[in-house]
């Protein structure tokens, strides 16, 4: 509770009235203890039902691990401050901006110091404690890039010897990769993404940004895509805000390129209005047209190996076209799977020849479409199609 975020300027501490402060939740990333849950939420005997059951059906848990900060209410203010960052006064404080020495605005959370080489192991006793005790799957770590990567190098191996683990961090810093984590946030080519929905970059611009990243990480390194998240959802605005006619065609080519997707909640209600981030939200529950969009590009991506995305990715080359500012298409392959992109990145219909030639069926409609190098094509605005042989 301490130090609680109630709105992005105002503290618990500034709301008076009893019944107002009930509805402030906080920031998620306010740490108060690493091995216990949110009552509110439920006990640690339901959290083991809830892993039991995914594994059960097949699925992972990883959870979402905040290395860089604790609440101000955190045990290790009074039993460990020297984990902690001071500020001038020899006070603790919340994170600074490495290159100003001046606060981020964070004021809900103190910030840990990683020169302190005890914390590496008491951080690193945390993590354990939910793969020994209730055999959890992974993290995906908060800022991972501003923690010291040599903490990751060094805790991470540790806790594989427990068991494998997935390692997702939030943050594309290529230096995560080497030795601790499997995946990372596919910012750049968000924030590229958006751009291009609202005319501000075209085709041309990612294609630059493939080619950067061909050259910048390792062949076994991979990102994550995302049209959003609950930082791009609150702060930056809803996917139909981003994004406008052309989410359909971006959340499709999430799933085509490279990588990984993400459904981030509510993607798949069509979650149309921003989350408040400090207080207590909804997301609808109603199925309707993302869910059967979603449903049929999860099954291609879950039987297609032309979309695998992850250490042993599938091939991905881009296909020529009379109108390659606007009009993005490549091909995916691995083994006899093949998968066709090609959609109109911009606001305007596009007529378009393509340099390929073969019989597809379209994974939306599942009519067959016949790709000829002499034949021009008419797409409307943001129009796409995933064609599979």
């Amino acid at each position: 509770m301490k130090r609680r975020k109630a709105t992005p300027d105002l503290s618990i501490e500034d709301i008076k009235d009893p019944e107002e402060k009930k509805k402030y939740l906080g920031s998620y990333y306010a740490i108060a203890d690493y091995t216990a849950t949110n009552p509110k939420f439920g006990t640690l005997n339901d959290f083991e039902k809830l892993v039991k059951t995914a594994h059960d059906n097949d699925m992972y848990v990883i959870l979402d691990w905040v290395a860089n900060h604790t609440g101000f209410d955190h045990h290790w203010i009074t039993e460990h401050p020297e984990y902690y960052t001071k500020n001038k006064k020899g006070e603790i404080t919340d994170p600074l901006n490495p290159e100003t020495g001046e606060p981020w605005g964070w004021t809900d959370v103190a910030d840990l110091n990683y020169d302190n080489k005890d914390l590496w192991d008491a951080m690193k006793d945390e993590m354990a404690f939910w793969i020994k005790n209730y055999n959890i799957d992974g993290f995906r770590c908060d800022v991972a890039g501003n923690v010291p990567t040599a903490f990751w190098d060094y805790a991470v191996p540790k806790l594989k010897e427990i068991k494998p683990i997935f390692m997702l961090a939030k943050s594309e810093d290529k230096d995560l990769f080497y030795k601790s984590f499997d995946m990372g946030y596919n910012w750049e080519g968000h924030h590229i993404m958006n751009e291009i929905a609202q005319g501000k970059m075209n085709v041309k611009d990612w294609d630059a940004y493939m080619t950067k990243i061909d050259t910048t990480y390792q062949k076994d390194d991979y990102l994550m895509n995302f049209v959003t998240n609950h930082d791009e959802n609150s702060w930056s605005g809803t996917v139909e805000e981003r994004m406008g006619d052309a989410a359909d065609a971006m959340i499709a080519f999430t799933y085509a390129i490279p990588g990984m997707p993400l459904i981030y909640s509510g993607l798949e209600y069509d979650l149309n209005h921003r989350l408040k981030f400090f207080e207590k939200d909804e997301i609808p529950k109603t199925k309707g047209h993302n869910w059967a969009l979603l449903a049929k590009l999860g099954e291609l991506k879950n039987t297609n190996k032309a979309l695998n995305g992850a250490k042993k990715a599938a091939s991905y080359k881009r296909l020529s076209t009379s109108k390659d500012k606007n009009i993005i298409a490549f091909e995916r392959t691995k083994g006899d799977d093949k998968v066709i992109y090609i959609s109109n990145f911009s606001d305007e219909e596009q007529s378009f020849t393509i340099d390929y030639n073969g019989k597809f069926s379209s994974l939306i409609n599942g009519k067959t479409v016949e790709l000829k190098s002499d034949k021009s094509y008419d797409f409307k605005p943001w129009q796409f199609w995933i064609l599979t042989e």
